[in-house]
């Protein structure tokens, strides 16, 4: 296990586990933590072992938000210690699928340019900042104790980190505006229910579920092949229909030229359990 500024990172099989760790305070965000995370995503996107990322959080809670205390020092014209941003930043770019580096900037938009599937495994609270960290991931399990809520409206705040533009594609509008107007508290099968969440696991058993999930998808599918459809996915938010396709029959011949489309092929034909190297 590797420790970063208020993150674990640990890798178990194939799967690289991240934890925010700050169990105290429900593992409120620093901007240390910010540090922490963006290097320990970086480790995982750079280790060839690792095919799936998944985000947790230490103790019982996911992310209970920003400190309250560093809120407090935030001057009248917002300024915030934020280390993260005096460091050169790692280098996410990828050799698989369309380029998604222009669409998505600011503080996590480096979760959609990681080549590698990111899970956010909510155990507990999420709220605030918390929240919106895990709007940025691929997929979204949670516990089924798990609470969620925007509140940014409570502390006299708005949308923020681009949630305005990523809320609304997974719930809707109205649902959107629901929870960032009211900033009410809700649960793991609201969560579920509005699309927020993929599915709910009975907290008891919720990371051995998560990591089921993860461990087999690193096992069983093509890394090359999770990397290119991910990168679809979030460039075609910026595309028309007729410019996906046209992306998808380009990545489609490269996908045929690749080992791993051969070994897909290979590995049904003899009936064993495939060996893909993401290439």
């Amino acid at each position: 296990m590797s420790t970063f500024d208020d993150v674990l990172y640990e890798v178990q099989g194939r799967v690289a586990v991240i934890r925010l760790n700050r169990p105290e305070s429900l593992n409120a965000f620093t901007a240390a933590m910010g540090v922490g995370l963006r290097k320990a995503v970086a480790a995982a996107v750079a280790d060839a072992a690792v095919r799936v990322i998944v985000l947790t959080g230490a103790g019982r809670g996911f992310c209970a938000g920003a400190d309250m205390r560093l809120l407090q020092g935030i001057n009248a014209g917002g300024a915030r210690n934020r280390p993260e941003e005096a460091e050169a930043p790692p280098d996410f770019s990828s050799n698989f699928g369309p380029d998604v580096s222009g669409h998505y900037g600011g503080r996590f938009g480096y979760f959609f340019k990681a080549c590698k599937p990111i899970i956010a495994a909510i155990n507990g609270p999420a709220a605030g900042l918390g929240f919106v960290i895990a709007l940025y991931a691929d997929i979204r399990f949670a516990g089924s104790d798990a609470k969620f809520t925007t509140s940014f409206a409570q502390r006299g705040l708005i949308a923020e980190h681009g949630a305005s533009w990523l809320l609304p594609r997974l719930v809707g509008p109205a649902n959107s505006l629901d929870l960032l107007f009211s900033a009410r508290k809700f649960g793991a099968a609201e969560a579920e229910k509005m699309g927020l969440v993929s599915k709910v696991f009975p907290q008891a058993a919720f990371m051995a579920e998560v990591m089921a999930y993860a461990q087999t998808m690193a096992d069983t599918v093509s890394p090359r092949s999770t990397a290119v459809i991910k990168a679809q996915i979030w460039k075609s938010l910026f595309q028309d229909f007729s410019t996906a396709l046209a992306v998808a029959d380009e990545e489609m011949q490269k996908s045929f030229a690749s080992e791993d489309f051969k070994e897909g092929v290979a590995h049904y034909v003899e009936k064993r359990a495939p060996a893909f190297k993401g290439r």
